[in-house]
């Protein structure tokens, strides 16, 4: 018994120390950092973490390697920055929408038809409202790194082609845990669905909800047109992401690593974002091969239902603020 106790002693021991260890072929000072994201590994997000971990690994000297996860392998995106505020995740790419449940500033972004255009939302976020809004992350154990971005966002579903306002209404549609973007649809007479990435295609399979919107990198990445037949562009919302370090891991690390993590996220973001904005038109006509039928309606009807919206979280984020961010 006693010898059986001893070797299991033993095995412990040793599976602590290869567990603890990071470093491979490299040497025993390598540190391996997780990122993990939600999305295919043909996504943007996964693309852009790519080209970080090449930076990251030029501007250490090899020190530092990012292994990556995606698909949502480490849990979906409220999940990660749960699991970064507890320090179990060392890194993770989320839209800013799960955001605003851990600091409701975040919120004000996913008011609909804030920005005009990518320009317009890259001005503003790589400036001081932006940067503010990442200062605001610290509170919550998390440190931001960059603003990158999941692009504007457009709606699919199965029942008809969506080529007014009032061809929304009675349309069950898949959202995420935000209420901004749940009243921005009931005001649209939709019936807003919160529902976690992971069961969507499952249900609009199965007919459990008519349609869902996300950009169209999620939407070609994630095949859902496999699951619909029509897709609308309307660029109802545009949904900013960004990479995030854990606070407890990032602050035990080195300075010099530190700067290197910070600057390796703001040089990706730009490889990023044109991994999301050039590769749309493709996609969509790709998808239209393939049996999606597209519709451009005129947005301006969508904005006049907007109206109420904009008088509730005008008293909550101020009007002030949100004039700033529309007319910088």
């Amino acid at each position: 018994m006693k010898k059986l106790l001893a070797l299991c002693l033993t095995l412990v021991m040793i599976m602590a120390l290869a567990t603890s260890a990071t470093a491979s072929a490299a040497g025993s000072d390598v540190i391996t950092l997780r990122a993990s994201h939600s999305c295919a590994d043909t996504h943007p997000y996964h693309l852009g973490l790519q080209r970080f971990a090449e930076l990251v690994d030029e501007k250490t000297d090899g020190k530092v390697k990012i292994d990556i996860f995606p698909s949502a392998q480490l849990g979906d995106e409220r999940a990660n920055i749960e699991d970064l505020q507890m320090g179990t995740l060392d890194i993770a790419v989320s839209s800013t929408g799960p955001l605003g449940n851990f600091v409701e500033d975040f919120l004000i972004l996913d008011l609909p038809f804030l920005f005009s255009g990518y320009d317009h939302a890259h001005r503003v976020l790589d400036g001081e409202i932006g940067q503010a809004l990442i200062a605001k992350l610290d509170d919550i154990g998390v440190v931001g790194g960059a603003f990158w971005e999941n692009g504007f966002r457009e709606m699919t579903n199965s029942r008809h082609p969506i080529k007014s306002a009032a061809d929304c209404a009675g349309l069950k549609l898949r959202c995420m845990e935000n209420q901004v973007h749940m009243d921005a649809f009931a005001a649209l007479g939709m019936d807003p669905t919160p529902m976690a990435w992971s069961e969507v295609f499952t249900a609009l399979q199965q007919g459990v909800i008519d349609g869902q919107e996300n950009p169209i990198a999620v939407i070609y990445s994630q095949k859902v047109y496999e699951a619909q037949d029509y897709l609308a562009i309307t660029n109802h919302v545009y949904s900013p992401s960004l990479i995030l370090f854990s606070k407890p891991v990032f602050d035990k690390l080195d300075a010099d690593i530190q700067t290197a993590l910070m600057e390796a996220a703001q040089e990706a973001a730009a490889y990023e974002r044109s991994c999301c904005e050039d590769g749309e038109s493709a996609q969509i006509a790709e998808m239209e091969e393939l049996g999606l039928q597209v519709t451009y309606p005129d947005v301006s009807e969508f904005q006049a239902a907007m109206g109420p919206v904009y008088e509730k979280y005008a008293a909550q984020f101020g009007q002030e603020n949100i004039d700033a961010i529309v007319n910088y």
